[in-house]
């Protein structure tokens, strides 16, 4: 029953990193390439840390309990970094003049 929990959330994992990937190939300009990148990965991240956290919890013993605590921790640098890296991406983008694919309205250059 674990087993398959834990290969469940491996199994979602790939998938959604494998999407993160499909993303950068297929989408047309930079920002929809973060966009799609960022959202899909931290996604399938999410997924693998918790099957990792349960494989520890699990495991049980002090191994098992350093992993679950380990990949809690990763998690949680993940959701801090993964935003913000991406915001640090477009940011640089826009400044750098890289105009979107389609025709947006594009407050941060009314502004100036």
């Amino acid at each position: 029953m674990v087993n398959a929990l834990i290969y469940a959330l491996l199994a979602v994992g790939t998938v959604f990193n494998g999407l993160g990937a499909l993303a950068l190939i297929r989408f047309p300009d930079v920002y929809t390439r973060i966009h799609g990148a960022t959202k899909c990965t931290t996604f399938g991240s999410i997924f693998s840390l918790l099957g990792v956290a349960v494989y520890g919890i699990w495991q049980g013993g002090g191994m098992g309990g350093t992993m679950a605590v380990r990949a809690f921790l990763a998690l949680i640098f993940l959701l801090l970094t993964n935003p913000t890296g991406s915001h640090a991406l477009a940011r640089a983008a826009h400044r750098s003049g890289i105009k979107p694919f389609r025709a947006v309205v594009d407050r941060l250059e009314e502004k100036k």
